[in-house]
Formats: structure tokens, C-alpha cells, sequence
């Protein structure tokens, strides 16, 4: 059974959907590891099965196209995604990895196929012609989460790490917990050490949580409709409007502030933690960047909680376990 890190789990991207976005993104990545770019002529691609029939409502084609360009899903300005994409259908051209202008019509060099390959429902093939009339064909297997697989693939680094407290099973984080006396935050603590120095795992730890609270803001603070033709107004916006009554800041951590004091009654609280999951559902929906949790559709849940605990339980000795 494969290993797993934290960092599988929380990964920071683009949505709306970790398994039909940032998957598919990250198997053109590994396809753009594998090409002599220099002497590719073009490059199709081929969308199967889910991918095909709900793609372009989760931007797959979208996140191919980007990666291709060189874009990465941590790195990307999300708010020049429309221009970039414009662009390349407007000019009919990708620039391989920033590096190589392609003739690329998105509208003819990708197909979406509504035929399922026996491996799994997500599936997307990648290929390319070379200058010398040779091609390659790559396929890879979206399979939830953000991750990405192939039949033939070899172990992966992950696969290969032996943990101090393997955990297959629920049972298996009681036993650790009864056993050594660790709490569950310390034993996956112990774990995590066997992929990272205990300086990255921190910074790697607060980034994702920057990610986290900038998408809440970013969410509570934007209005308008949500991409998708369906007319959906946000509302993360006008809540958050509502809850404030008008107080003024200028920062997020102002933001939070006035939050603190607004008052922890039930109904309060409960408000707010809606609010901010909701916040982030909308960025999600929106090509924002967001952390899976472990998945897109769930981004929302973690980050609201975390909120909650700093803006309604800490330094207030209330016991949050």
C-alpha cells in the first residue's frame, strides 16, 4: 500500500476539481518531463470517459492548455487565466513550456471522447509528433485527490519510505495513540520526518495555510456571478457584508480582528464558519487557488474550521478537542 504524506493530502492548486483540473494539469506536467521539446511539431490531446463529458465544465481542457504553456497550478496568476487561455484561442498558438510556439487550435487538437478505458473513468492521452516523423503517446489516469497514475508506472518515492507508525486503518492511529503515549498531531509529526527536514515540513505547513486564509478572504470579498452559465450569484460576499454591519479594515488580519469581537454566540459562529467554507467553495468554483482537502469539492471544511479555532477559540481556554 502506498504511502502518503500530508502533503498529498493538502495540495495547493487551481479549481474547481482536484480529480477533472488538477490532475489532468499535473499528468501534462509529467508529459512535458518526457518530451524533447525542441523538436516537437504537435501535440494532441485526448479526453476519455468523465473527463470527456464534464471537462469543460471543470476546465480540463483549460488546465492542459496551461501546463503545456508552462504554468503551474501553485504558481499561476489565477487572475490572468481568461487572458491566457483568450490568447491561444484567439492566436491559435500555445508557447510549449513558455519555450516553443506550437500551431494549437484548442477546439481540434483537443477531443473529448466519450468512450471509457477499462483502467479508469478519468483517462487522458497525450501525444506528440517530432520533427523526424516519430511520436509519442502517453496515457494517464486522473484517479481523485490530484493525483495522477499510470498502468506501468513504477513505484513511487512515497511507496518506497518506511514509516515509524504505518497507518492503514483507524485502528492502527488508536493502537499508536494507546501505545506510545502520543498524541495523533505527533505521531504523524514522526511520520512526516521520514520525507522532510523539520524546517520544511513548518514552512511548507504555513504556506498551505496562507493559501488557505487568502482564498477566505479573497472569497468573502469578491461578488458577482460565478463562472458556468447558470447565473449563480455569490454569496460569501453579502454574508460577510451582513456580519460586519459595516465595520472598516484594511488588512486581513484586520479582518480578523473584527471578527473575534463580533460575538461567539451559537448562531454567530455558526454563521461565520458557513461563511468561510462557502467562501471558499466560490473561489473553488471560480479557477481560484485553493488547497485540496484532501479533495476540491471538500476545500471548503478544513479551512473554515481553522478559522473558526482562531477567531472564536484561541487564547479563550476553550477546549477545542
Amino acid at each position: 500500500m502506498e504511502r502518503i504524506s500530508v502533503f498529498d493530502i493538502f495540495k495547493i492548486g487551481v479549481g474547481p476539481s482536484s480529480s477533472h483540473t488538477m490532475g489532468p494539469w499535473m499528468a501534462a506536467l509529467k508529459f512535458l518531463d518526457k518530451l524533447d521539446q525542441q523538436n516537437v511539431v504537435s501535440i494532441h490531446v485526448k479526453l476519455y470517459g468523465s473527463l470527456a463529458k464534464t471537462g469543460r465544465g471543470h476546465g480540463t481542457d483549460i488546465a492542459v492548455v496551461l501546463d503545456l504553456c508552462g504554468f503551474h497550478p501553485t504558481t499561476i496568476e489565477v487572475e490572468k487565466i481568461d487572458a491566457y487561455i483568450s490568447s491561444i484561442y484567439e492566436s491559435k498558438t500555445l508557447s510549449l513550456r513558455g519555450i516553443k510556439h506550437l500551431p494549437f487550435n484548442p477546439i481540434e487538437n483537443i477531443a473529448f471522447i466519450f468512450e471509457k478505458l477499462p483502467f479508469h473513468p478519468n483517462a487522458l492521452t497525450f501525444v506528440a509528433q517530432f520533427k523526424n516523423g516519430a511520436g509519442l503517446a502517453e496515457t494517464y489516469y486522473s484517479i481523485g485527490g490530484g493525483f495522477v497514475i499510470q498502468e506501468d508506472s513504477q513505484l513511487s518515492e512515497n511507496q518506497m519510505v518506511t514509516l515509524p507508525y504505518p497507518i492503514d486503518r483507524e485502528s492502527d492511529i488508536l493502537r499508536y495513540v494507546k501505545e506510545t503515549g502520543m498524541s495523533i498531531s505527533e505521531i504523524v509529526w514522526k511520520n512526516e520526518l521520514r520525507w522532510r527536514k523539520e524546517d520544511e515540513i513548518r514552512s511548507s505547513l504555513l504556506g498551505i495555510w496562507d493559501t488557505m486564509l487568502q482564498c477566505i478572504y479573497k472569497g468573502c470579498h469578491s461578488d458577482g456571478e460565478l463562472p458556468g452559465g447558470l447565473q449563480v450569484q455569490r454569496r460569501a460576499h453579502p454574508i460577510n457584508s451582513k456580519l460586519l454591519d459595516g465595520v472598516e479594515y484594511t488588512t486581513v488580519r484586520g479582518w480578523m480582528s473584527t471578527i473575534k469581537i463580533s460575538g461567539a454566540s451559537f448562531d454567530n459562529v455558526t454563521k461565520w464558519v458557513s461563511c468561510f467554507a462557502l467562501a471558499v467553495n466560490e473561489e473553488n468554483a471560480s479557477f481560484g487557488r485553493i488547497v485540496t482537502a484532501p479533495t476540491n469539492g471538500a476545500a471548503g471544511v478544513i479551512p473554515a474550521v481553522l478559522m473558526y479555532y482562531l477567531c472564536f477559540c484561541e487564547n479563550k481556554g476553550m477546549r477545542t478537542s
